[in-house]
C-alpha cells in the first residue's frame, strides 16, 4: 500500500513533475489504490478547535493507512460555507494530500482565475473542476448563480495557467506569458443516466474535458456496477484508458438513503428496491452499520476489481470506521468481487446502456448496444427525423443558407451588416428586426453571442438554469433538470442532432465562453463580422 503523502507548504515544482506521495505520483503508479477521504467545511469562520478537530481527523486517517489524499468539497448543495483552501491550508501543514473543489456557481471567469492564483500560491496542485449545484436558499434568500463558466471552460482555462497563460494586451514591461502553474486537474462525470439522450452527452463530455486538460476523474454516486463497468468500457474504446478514475462510494444509512431516494441530491439515484434493502437492515439490532459497512466495502472492492484507480468514501463516520471499510474492502478474493459485481446492480427502470450485457459477468460486453446500433441506421436516422419539429427543420435550413460560412448566404450578409454597421440607426433597426424574430422562436436573452447554432438552435440562457454552453452538467434525473421541470436542454440538442448524425460532434469544437461586452448588441452583426465567440481565432488558442 502506498504511504500517506507528505507536502511542504510552497515546495512544489512548476514543470508538471510528481511530488513523493502526491495524487499525482499515486495514481502514475498502476500497483497503487488511492483512498479519498471526503472533507465538507462547514458555514461560519474555522476556530481553532473547530480546525484542530479535522486536522486530527485527517491525521488519524493518514498516519494509519486509511487515507492518501483529502478531498475539500465547495459549498456542496448550493449553500454556502467556508472556502475549501481555509481548511486545505491546515491540512497542508501537516503534510497531508489535498485536493480542492473549484466549481462555477458563485464566481465569474474573472473570480475564478483570481482564485486560482490564490490557489497556486498558497501551494495547492491537486484541483477537481466542477459546474456546481445550483444554489438553494440562504441569507435573505436564494443567491444569483452565476455559471459565467462551466467545467470544460474552468479547465481549459487552468490548463493554460499550467503553459504559463498568455496576456492579451501586457503593460509596457510585463512579459506576453505569466508564470505557469502546476496544477493537478480532475473532472467529474455521472455515468448514471437513464436515457440515452442523458448518458452519451455525458461521456461526451468527458472526452471534452480530457481534451482541454483533466488528468483525472472522479464519478457521481451510484449504485449500479454495471454503469461503473460501462464508463471505462467506453473510455477505452475511445483511447482515453489511460486516464485515472477514481470511484465514488458514500457509506449510506437508512436516513440517507431515504434523502437520496427523493432526489435531494442532484444526479444521486436510490431505487425503490435498494431503499427496501436498507430498511430491513437498519431494523436490525446494531440499526444496520454492519451491512453498511459491508455494502460501502463491497463498492469500493468492486470499483478495484473493475480497474479503478481509487476510491473517494464520504459519509460520517470515525477514522476507525473508515480504515476497517477499506481493509474489508482488500480482504475479499476476486471471486467475491465479481459476485458482488452482479449483485450491486440498482438501476432506473427501463435505464439505457451503451453496451450489452456480458451474461457471464452481469457487466458489459464489447457489444454495443444493438438497439442503440438499429438508431444510427440511414432508416432508423429517418425515423428519429419524422419526430423533429418542423420549427428545427426550418432553422436548420435558414443557418445553412446564412449563417455557414462556406454559404453564399454569408458573404452577402457579411457585406450587408459591413455597410449598416457605420449607422447606429440602422444598427438599432437591424437589432429590433433580429429580436422581434428571435425572442418569441427562442426566448432569447439578448447576449449578443448566440450559442443556438451551438445547441441545435435552443437558447441556453432561456432553456438552461446553469447556463451550459460545452455539454450537460451531471444534475439531470430522468432527463429533467435538477433546477426546473423542464427536459434537459443538451438532452433535446442530443436527440435533433442524432436524428441528422450530427450528435457525435456536437461537443467536437473549442470551448465556447460568452463575451459579455456583446451583450445588448446584434448577435446577427456580430457573427457576421467575427465579434463573437464563433469567429476564426477566438477559440482562446495559445
Amino acid at each position: 500500500m502506498p504511504s500517506a503523502p507528505q507536502k511542504e507548504n510552497g515546495s512544489s515544482p512548476t514543470d508538471g513533475t510528481a511530488r513523493p506521495g502526491s495524487l499525482r505520483q499515486l495514481l502514475a503508479e498502476p500497483s497503487a489504490f488511492v483512498r479519498v477521504a471526503e472533507l465538507i467545511p462547514s458555514r461560519g469562520p474555522l476556530s481553532d478547535a473547530d480546525a484542530g478537530r479535522i486536522s486530527d481527523y485527517a491525521d488519524d486517517l493518514a498516519s494509519s493507512g486509511a487515507a492518501h489524499v483529502f478531498s475539500i468539497t465547495d459549498n456542496p448543495g448550493g449553500s454556502p460555507k467556508i472556502a475549501p483552501e481555509a481548511l486545505g491550508l491546515r491540512l497542508m501543514e501537516r503534510g497531508r494530500e489535498v485536493v480542492l473543489h473549484l466549481s462555477c456557481k458563485e464566481l465569474n471567469r474573472n473570480g475564478l482565475e483570481s482564485r486560482a492564483w490564490l490557489l497556486a500560491s498558497l501551494g495547492f496542485e491537486n484541483i477537481l473542476a466542477i459546474t456546481g449545484d445550483y444554489p438553494v436558499d440562504s441569507y435573505h434568500g436564494r443567491a444569483v448563480p452565476v455559471f459565467d463558466m462551466d467545467s470544460v471552460a474552468l479547465l481549459e482555462m487552468l490548463h493554460r495557467m499550467n503553459q504559463g497563460l498568455r496576456q492579451e494586451a501586457p503593460r509596457k514591461g510585463e512579459p506576453d506569458r505569466l508564470p505557469p502553474t502546476n496544477f493537478y486537474l480532475g473532472a467529474g462525470v455521472s455515468p448514471f443516466k437513464k436515457h440515452e439522450r442523458e448518458l452519451l452527452p455525458q461521456f461526451m463530455k468527458l472526452e471534452r474535458k480530457i481534451a482541454v486538460g483533466a488528468r483525472f476523474v472522479m464519478t457521481q454516486l451510484g449504485y449500479d456496477s454495471r454503469k461503473f463497468d460501462e464508463l471505462l468500457r467506453y473510455m477505452e474504446t475511445r483511447g482515453l484508458g489511460e486516464t485515472p478514475v477514481i470511484a465514488n462510494v458514500y457509506l449510506l444509512s437508512l436516513p440517507v438513503a431515504r434523502y437520496f431516494h427523493r432526489g435531494k441530491v442532484a444526479g444521486v439515484y436510490v431505487s425503490d428496491e435498494l431503499l427496501e434493502m436498507c430498511g430491513r437492515q437498519a431494523a436490525s439490532p446494531d440499526k444496520g452499520k454492519t451491512f453498511f459497512h459491508q455494502f460501502a466495502a463491497r463498492q469500493i472492492a468492486v470499483a478495484k476489481h473493475l480497474g479503478y484507480r481509487g476510491a473517494y468514501l464520504s459519509g460520517h463516520m470515525k477514522p476507525e470506521e473508515f480504515l476497517r471499510i477499506f481493509e474489508t474492502a482488500e480482504s475479499f478474493t476476486p471471486a467475491e468481487c465479481a459476485r458482488f459485481a452482479r449483485e450491486i446492480q440498482y438501476p432506473q427502470p427501463g435505464e439505457f446502456y451503451h453496451f450489452e450485457r456480458d451474461g457471464a459477468t452481469g457487466l458489459s460486453s464489447p457489444q454495443v448496444n444493438r438497439s442503440y446500433l438499429r438508431s444510427l441506421t440511414p432508416e432508423g436516422r429517418k425515423a428519429l427525423r419524422a419526430r423533429i419539429s418542423l420549427a428545427y427543420k426550418v432553422n436548420r435550413a435558414f443557418h445553412g443558407a446564412l449563417f455557414d460560412r462556406e454559404s453564399p448566404g454569408f458573404g452577402l450578409a457579411r457585406r450587408f451588416y459591413s455597410r449598416a454597421d457605420g449607422s447606429p440607426a440602422a444598427g438599432r433597426v437591424l437589432h429590433t428586426l433580429e429580436q422581434a424574430v428571435k425572442i418569441p422562436m427562442f426566448g432569447c436573452r439578448d447576449c449578443g453571442d448566440c450559442s443556438l447554432p451551438d445547441i441545435a438552435y435552443m437558447c441556453p440562457g432561456a432553456e438552461c438554469a446553469k447556463n451550459q454552453r460545452n455539454g450537460p452538467c451531471g444534475g439531470s434525473h430522468q432527463g429533467i433538470c435538477e433546477v426546473t421541470d423542464k427536459e434537459c436542454v443538451w438532452a433535446r440538442a442530443y436527440e435533433r442532432l442524432k436524428a441528422y448524425g450530427q450528435e457525435e460532434s456536437m461537443l467536437d469544437r473549442p470551448v465556447v465562453l460568452r463575451d459579455d461586452a456583446l451583450k445588448g448588441t446584434s448577435s446577427w452583426a456580430n457573427t457576421f463580422l467575427d465579434r463573437d465567440h464563433s469567429a476564426p481565432g477566438k477559440d482562446g488558442g495559445e
